[in-house]
């Protein structure tokens, strides 16, 4: 029974180990039968939680350009350790972390529409949505707008991207909501 449970939790996609011993206890399996089941599973490679992270890490990355610190929660959830979620994630540069920015903001400014401070207030948000540090995202959503129009180059070329981050990390680390 607890075969056929794994096999078909793994039909669907990938699971970590923490997954699959989750969905066991869902459906009553002992302690004991789940982790015999989990570890033959683990020694013939069936399930791998190291492969599993590299492949979610470069996945989300790629296909919704989340930054490393929302993978590394996206693991945590899932149950990955986190030596193996570190070690996934350091695949993951800060030069491709902030082009992948720069890209996810290219790209929505195409069709962004307002006053530069709404549109920048709305690109740096969407970063931030996505786990990027304020640093890096103030950054890139400045540079887009800098390369946009004489308008947004204007009211870039105000934004002292390294203050904003700086106050924005202290609000952060007082424990207060930032906009």
């Amino acid at each position: 029974m607890a075969r056929e449970i794994c096999l078909r939790q793994l039909a669907v996609r990938p699971r970590t180990r923490a997954e699959l011993a989750g969905a066991l206890a869902k459906r009553g399996i002992s302690d004991e039968v789940s982790a015999e089941v989990l570890d033959r599973y683990d020694e013939v490679g069936i399930i791998d939680d190291a492969a599993f992270a590299r492949a979610w890490v470069s996945s989300r990355h790629a296909g919704r350009g989340l930054s490393r610190r929302a993978l590394a929660n996206e693991l945590r959830q899932r149950g990955v350790d986190g030596e193996v979620a570190g070690e996934a994630l350091g695949e993951l540069d800060e030069e491709t972390e902030a082009a992948t920015a720069r890209t996810l903001v290219e790209r929505k400014l195409r069709s962004a529409r307002g006053e530069p401070d709404a549109v920048f207030r709305r690109l740096v948000g969407m970063l931030a949505r996505k786990g990027y540090p304020p640093g890096v995202a103030i950054r890139a959503v400045k540079d887009a707008l800098a390369a946009q129009s004489a308008e947004a180059a204007e009211f870039a070329d105000r934004i002292d991207a390294d203050a904003l981050a700086d106050a924005e990390g202290d609000l952060e680390r007082d424990g207060r909501a930032v906009d």
